[in-house]
């Protein structure tokens, strides 16, 4: 029986992740009392009911009974039953942003502060956090970028470093995305808007990502970056950054940047790193630029 444990901070995504998980064939159980896991777990093993994957969410609904979880997980060590925890995490400001968007109130501050809230639950979690297998930042992921995350972990078997390269394709016009961490410049390559039966395309088509690639310094630039950016994701997750934002801007996210983001993405999933994309700015009108 493979058990998951899935847990983390209010507003990060659990009740999105236990849907794609369902999807995956996994058996979801939400808001289990902790202290009922062991029963749960034992009665999964030796009943009648023969279940393979089986994931528990576990937060700080539960009130006090949350603490009841780490003498829970004891109890499985000592059951000599195997499990893995997920945490799901997001920074306070996607947090706060969420829970006003949603109007809901968090569960440890339903008459006070957002922020005094998320503090609270951010120092009860932490010993559960420092026992998670796998952390995910759900702070910049969209959706579909979250279900591809736990795609490429508990689907097709990938290691998970506990780092997620989220690659932004963008338009300078449009002003430079403020939450990247690396940002790279590529309207030194030619311009497809410049060529008529290019303009009305976009970096997902294949006439435009070959004239792109066809430049002998758009190819230089793209293995010089892949090698940065496959260097530098190691060093990350040792300094224990859970997420890394790469933003490759072009004059208006259309072309250039959409074609050279793909390609990143495509060469840091075949090196076997959890990588997503967003192409922010390819639907905005493009009215050209140098």
């Amino acid at each position: 029986m493979e058990l998951l444990i899935i847990t983390g901070m209010s507003g990060a995504g659990k009740s999105l992740g236990v849907k794609y998980f369902e999807d995956i064939g996994y058996y979801c159980v939400d808001n289990l009392p902790p202290s009922l896991i062991p029963k749960f777990v034992e009665v999964m093993l030796y009943g009648k009911t023969a279940l393979k994957k089986i994931a528990l969410i576990v937060d700080i609904r539960g009130g006090a009974m949350f603490q009841d979880l780490i003498p829970a997980l004891q109890s499985l060590y000592e059951m000599d039953i195997n499990y893995s925890i997920l945490f799901l995490d997001a920074s306070d400001a996607a947090l706060i942003k969420r829970f006003k968007e949603s109007r809901r109130m968090h569960p440890l501050a339903p008459d006070g502060r957002l922020s005094e809230g998320i503090s609270k639950e951010r120092l009860i979690l932490q010993p559960i956090r420092e026992k998670a297998d796998v952390i995910i930042d759900t702070t910049s992921l969209t959706p579909r970028q979250l279900k591809e995350a736990i795609n490429d972990h508990f689907v097709e078997g990938k290691t998970f470093s506990g780092l997620i390269t989220n690659i932004v394709s963008f338009g300078f016009k449009y002003g430079m995305p403020i939450d990247c961490d690396l940002v790279f410049d590529v309207r030194y390559i030619p311009n497809p808007f410049y060529i008529p039966e290019l303009k009305e395309k976009t970096g997902l088509d294949t006439e435009v990502e070959d004239y792109v690639m066809n430049h002998n310094e758009s190819r230089l630039f793209l293995n010089k970056l892949v090698d940065m950016v496959s260097f530098l994701i190691p060093l990350y997750v040792k300094e224990g950054k859970t997420q890394l934002i790469v933003g490759i801007g072009c004059t208006g996210g259309k072309h250039r940047s959409v074609t050279i983001a793909r390609k990143l993405y495509d060469k840091l999933k075949l090196k076997g790193f959890s990588t997503v994309i967003e192409h922010r700015d390819i639907d905005k009108d493009n009215k050209g630029g140098i």
